[in-house]
């Protein structure tokens, strides 16, 4: 896309490439960087060319430094800067981050966090629906919102306390403390650090053995069904979903393909495609509206 100003996208031999582009404002949040990452997911999930999304910051300072609290030279209060509504339930009373990360959790593709620095408030936050994070040994996190005076945003109430537990989620978002990258490995927040200038070679490579090993419609209903699954109260739920998705998966050209190849000890050749081939049941679930 060339009118993307504070995103870049850069797709090549599978990998769509994500790079939150302010490195003048450490990658700082804005609305124009909500709705051009959000134009950009709609672009990798289209494409089928796309196997998987590697996300990164501008720059070698930050990953993003949270919301831009003076967007446009903007003073002010920028968690409320719309005028007042009545309703609650009002669209402009929306979260942006929230907003954001509600379309990464509906992400088709496998999406890749490469945290290059710091990363407070939402820049820690919209990282929480990547399917896996790696980051650099200078990174920094901060859920710093009850030293601003608010509270946690991007649905980070669901999705952290699933990642590193309770305790941990509670005394990070009480205390609102910055802290490094060996305690967001130590608590599961990430999957690896890395040298700076090793990071972006080790989320490609693990990009690249998504795109060169699987197929496209299994690992997008892994994806739902992990993230939608697991949240569910009973495993009578998952096992109805289990079984439909084996049942037509298991007649597609890709499942035969999958065990050709294994049988000749090749590569192999999926030809099913997100955009195409999904199971007829896909998407099983009612996506819930804000109201």
């Amino acid at each position: 896309m060339n009118d993307l100003t504070q995103i870049k996208l850069e797709i090549a031999d599978g990998i769509a490439i994500v790079t939150l582009d302010r490195p003048e404002k450490m990658n700082a949040f804005t609305s124009v960087m909500k709705q051009e990452f959000i134009d950009v997911l709609d672009i990798t999930d289209a494409d089928d060319s796309v196997r998987a999304v590697v996300v990164t910051g501008s720059g070698e300072r930050a990953f993003c430094a949270g919301a831009d609290l003076t967007p446009n030279g903007e003073k002010g209060n920028v968690f409320a800067r719309h005028a007042p509504v009545e309703d609650l339930s009002d669209e402009r009373v929306r979260d942006g981050g929230g907003q954001l990360v509600l379309r990464l959790f509906n992400s088709k593709k496998p999406v890749i966090g490469a945290c290059n620095g710091v990363a407070v408030g939402v820049g820690a936050t919209m990282q929480l629906p990547f399917d896996m994070r790696l980051c650099s040994d200078n990174a920094r996190f901060g859920f710093v919102f009850a030293r601003r005076g608010i509270t946690p945003e991007a649905c980070s109430s669901w999705f952290l306390p699933r990642l590193v537990g309770m305790q941990t989620s509670l005394e990070w978002c009480m205390t609102g403390r910055i802290f490094g990258a060996e305690e967001a490995f130590e608590k599961g927040l990430v999957r690896s650090v890395h040298p700076p200038h090793e990071l972006m070679d080790a989320a490609m490579s693990l990009a690249r053995e998504i795109a060169d090993n699987t197929s496209a419609v299994s690992v997008a209903m892994t994806r739902a069904m992990l993230w939608r699954l697991s949240a569910l109260e009973h495993p009578m739920l998952a096992h109805r979903i289990d079984s439909r998705s084996i049942y037509r998966l298991g007649k597609s050209e890709d499942s035969k393909e999958g065990v050709r190849s294994f049988l000749e000890k090749r590569p192999p050749v999926y030809p099913d495609t997100v955009s195409a081939d999904m199971p007829d049941f896909y998407p099983w679930w009612d996506e819930p509206g804000y109201e």
